[in-house]
């Protein structure tokens, strides 16, 4: 795909990840929309970026419908849909408290997973309307999983069920949008430095690094956005799942 003059919406796009994707974006002339529910953080960066913030549930059709809208008028419709929205909780089967909170489970599925499909069935359905560049493509879209879906450690039962959600779902709405040029594939990262992380310990970081077989230490947010832009240039890249880990197998805990 040719970025160059195209728009991009980036779903947790205030912070971390969706940030660092956001920035990458604009160097590279995209124009960029930010949905968020940190108001403070994204209409900051969207000003930086001569982009805009949209306020965003994105597992609500009606939230996700008027942002699009707002996006569309902005800058066009869309070319690029980054999906990097995501809650995580810890909790055990059973834990000291008794069995994991029912309400606790959906809700994580409801943003991660729910959440990402949202976005896409509906950003897909605008993406539909763009003229198509080389071999037909009309629109690339980068889901995040996480190792989580394939290793989830102890307590991360719902969170490893909305990613290994995320990255089963790659391949049929890939196949799904085939025949309108819309490519889906999806990043699965490792143990990566963000906002949640900086919360952290020093300690806890260090131990979290140490796990990483090579190089030792945690993911970079700008290796995640290099990982999304060449996802996004190239065509021949579809219905994949690519960990971004260092080699990293997770431990029970």
């Amino acid at each position: 795909m040719k970025l160059e003059g195209t728009s991009a919406i980036i779903t947790g796009g205030a912070s971390g990840l969706g940030a660092a994707t956001a920035e990458a974006l604009n160097d590279v002339g995209v124009k960029v929309a930010l949905w968020d529910l940190n108001a403070e953080k994204g209409e900051a960066l969207a000003k930086d970026l001569g982009g805009i913030f949209c306020s965003v549930d994105v597992s609500s059709e009606d939230s996700v419908t008027e942002a699009l809208a707002k996006s569309v008028a902005a800058h066009g419709t869309p070319s690029i849909l980054i999906n990097c929205a995501g809650i995580a909780t810890g909790e055990k089967t059973i834990g000291k408290n008794g069995p994991h909170r029912l309400e606790s489970f959906k809700k994580v599925l409801d943003v991660n997973l729910v959440g990402s499909f949202n976005c896409i069935r509906l950003v897909s359905a605008e993406m539909e309307k763009n003229d198509p560049q080389d071999d037909g493509e009309r629109g690339v879209i980068v889901n995040t999983a996480s190792v989580a879906a394939f290793e989830g450690q102890i307590g991360q039962a719902a969170y490893g069920a909305s990613k290994a959600g995320v990255a089963g779902m790659t391949l049929p709405v890939a196949r799904d949008l085939m025949n309108i040029g819309i490519r889906v594939n999806t990043i699965a990262p490792g143990i990566f430095w963000t906002p949640m992380m900086a919360g952290m310990d020093q300690k806890v970081q260090d131990a979290l690094a140490a796990m990483v077989p090579f190089p030792k230490r945690l993911g970079r947010p700008d290796e995640y956005a290099s990982l999304a832009l060449e996802i996004c240039r190239n065509t021949m890249i579809n219905g994949a799942v690519f960990r971004l880990d260092g080699a990293i197998r997770m431990q029970p805990r």
